[in-house]
């Protein structure tokens, strides 16, 4: 039941045009204006983004402090998260994991 809701809302996610695949998920120096300044340039302002198995350090770190942005490990994906947040972000990684698990 819950890998079909999860596929479910994925599909409504690509329908909607609202994926996003980047190649990773760092920051070089953990800075909150710094990651919002390119999520602003790619038009981020409700995201949830997924990573693979661990989340970058910095990236958590800056990422938390962004009203309407969540960063979750790719173990952590749900339908909710999912749907609460206009767009969905994945990793390279978390786009294989899920891939994988989806199977």
């Amino acid at each position: 039941m819950r890998a079909l809701a999860l596929k479910h809302a994925l599909s409504a996610k690509a329908r909607d045009g609202g994926i996003i695949v980047l190649d990773k998920a760092s920051v070089q120096d953990g800075k909150t204006r710094t990651l919002q300044a390119n999520f602003t340039r790619l038009g981020l302002t409700s995201a949830l983004i997924i990573d693979g198995a661990e989340l970058d350090a910095n990236f958590a770190l800056a990422a938390r402090n962004i009203r309407n942005i969540d960063v979750l490990p790719v173990q952590g994906i749900n339908v909710y998260d999912i749907l609460r947040r206009h767009t969905l972000v994945l990793t390279r990684n978390a786009l294989e994991a899920l891939e994988a698990r989806l199977k």
